[in-house]
């Protein structure tokens, strides 16, 4: 029996409030800035899994170039969709290329990046302290590291023509209010915020021995 590869709307329904519902319980955004990022996020969510399921623009609109280059390539199967594992040339199940299997691990690791780094910062921002340990002590945005792993998971594992637009717009919108942030944190938290940003990369973690930061008490976070 075959089976509907597009049009299965409960699926993208479904597919999307999950992850949506999943990010949302790690960050628990509460001001306008968080929003706009959960907001951007969640539009990147909606588009990717419309395509996936619902209807596949990006290969509608390559399908005429798609054929004429892989006449054999049936353009209405689901696995055409993973369009990486086709302009590469690679053969058997999509789902198990090694590009599928990296953006699986870049979607955990985001994830794991996001909720272990709110809870960090959720609790000292209820102490109104600096958040300097953990993830913090190796990077100074966590959690934007973790929307973009995300991201950049779901393009090796899906690329469409708008999530492929969507994702640079949305880097340097998460690059922007993350200096929006820090320009809020300098001025709330003075000399232990800069001596703590001196120490600390803000996108690129650093790995090795953590230098140490003895601007809070002992009992901080």
């Amino acid at each position: 029996m075959n089976y509907p590869a597009y049009g299965l709307w409960a699926l993208v329904i479904i597919n999307s409030l999950v992850f949506i519902i999943f990010a949302f319980s790690f960050t628990k955004p509460n001001s306008p800035r968080d929003w706009r990022s959960f907001g951007a996020f969640s539009a990147f969510i909606v588009a990717l899994f419309t395509e996936m399921y619902g209807f596949p623009l990006t290969i509608y609109l390559l399908s005429g170039w798609l054929q004429s280059r892989y006449p054999q390539l049936d353009i209405l199967s689901h696995e055409s969709g993973h369009l990486w594992h086709t302009l590469l040339g690679w053969k058997g199940n999509p789902h198990f290329d090694p590009l599928h299997i990296l953006s699986n691990v870049l979607i955990i690791v985001g994830f794991i990046l996001i909720s272990s780094a709110w809870r960090i910062l959720y609790t000292a921002q209820q102490r109104h302290q600096l958040a300097v340990n953990g993830l913090y002590a190796r990077v100074r945005h966590p959690q934007y590291d973790g929307f973009v792993l995300i991201m950049l998971g779901f393009l090796f594992q899906w690329p469409t023509i708008l999530t492929l637009l969507m994702f640079p717009v949305l880097v340097w919108m998460y690059t922007r209010l993350a200096l929006v942030e820090e320009r809020e944190m300098r001025k709330e938290f003075g000399d232990a915020y800069l001596q703590y940003a001196s120490q600390t990369p803000a996108f690129f973690p650093r790995f090795g021995k953590r230098a140490p930061h003895r601007q809070n008490k002992p009992d901080e976070l």
